[in-house]
């Protein structure tokens, strides 16, 4: 798309562009230079494109969905949207690109769903959410250092913590994402795919959000099996303050018994004497 050099589109604050629209870096900031209140923007890198590094630069924008497909190849990308109050990204292209995103200290509400290397770019930059969803496969190792540098991120606003753990190792970001959440109040575990989980990594002392915050838990995928067992008797353990877990499990596709997923949960310890668990029989193709 070529833009004049003269135009300017002073009332816009909606746009939607996909790939095949711009040529290149210098095309999309030049019409983003010409949007001087755009507040809502989608950018579709789907199919088949080759791009350099693209820019969206936008002080005004209030939401923004950037979507990278696996099969577009991209030098990679540069955000700067200080104002940005929702926040859409996903990024499957697996081959190594350059991910920069700025601080994005007015976000309340972020969907991630990328490859390993785009998480550790992103992580740092969203830490004011409010509401969080994540989906990204994890190394098995070392990944902690990777992404946080052997320190960590506070999410001191976060309340609504959902995280997809049908991806490689994706479970290890509980432990990690419970800790750096202390005023968490509604956790959503669901699984999607037909992954296995791998054994989670717990903590080796109670997040604060569990003594302090956690009141709503559900988990929608649940197959009855060891290490998802374990992460939910670990969390009716410890939480304090819980007032209602509600189990979405399958009793098809790993031929556990309804009734003993319920004897497992429901004769465990809890940390709070007033917690409902309940339980709904879901057919698997319904997590799909």
């Amino acid at each position: 798309m070529d833009v004049p050099s003269t135009a300017c589109l002073p009332s816009l604050k909606t746009l939607g562009l996909h790939s095949l629209m711009f040529e290149d870096d210098e095309s999309l900031q030049g019409l983003l230079d010409i949007c001087p209140v755009l507040e809502d923007l989608s950018v579709q890198l789907r199919g088949k494109c080759s791009m350099g590094e693209i820019s969206v630069i936008v002080p005004t924008l209030q939401r923004l969905s950037h979507s990278v497909s696996w099969c577009c190849y991209i030098d990679g990308y540069v955000i700067d949207t200080p104002s940005l109050k929702y926040f859409k990204l996903e990024d499957w292209y697996n081959s190594t690109h350059g991910v920069q995103i700025k601080d994005m200290p007015e976000l309340r509400e972020a969907y991630v769903d990328v490859v390993f290397f785009v998480l550790k770019s992103v992580i740092g930059s969203i830490t004011s959410v409010k509401h969080l969803t994540i989906c990204s496969e994890i190394p098995e190792r070392g990944w902690e250092d990777e992404v946080y540098g052997g320190g960590g991120f506070i999410f001191n606003q976060l309340e609504h913590l959902k995280l997809c753990v049908c991806k490689d190792h994706s479970s290890d970001l509980l432990g990690q994402l419970l800790k750096d959440s202390p005023n968490l109040r509604v956790l959503d575990v669901f699984h999607t795919g037909d992954t296995d989980m791998v054994c989670w990594k717990q903590p080796s002392q109670v997040p604060q959000c569990l003594l302090s915050s956690l009141q709503i838990f559900n988990w929608s995928g649940y197959f009855g099996r060891p290490e998802e067992r374990d992460i939910a008797v670990y969390i009716l353990k410890n939480a304090c303050f819980l007032k209602k877990v509600t189990i979405f499990a399958d009793i098809v596709q790993y031929s556990v018994p309804h009734l003993k997923m319920i004897k497992e949960l429901a004769f465990s310890s809890r940390a709070s004497t007033t917690c409902e668990l309940v339980f709904v029989e879901c057919p698997y193709e319904m997590f799909h």
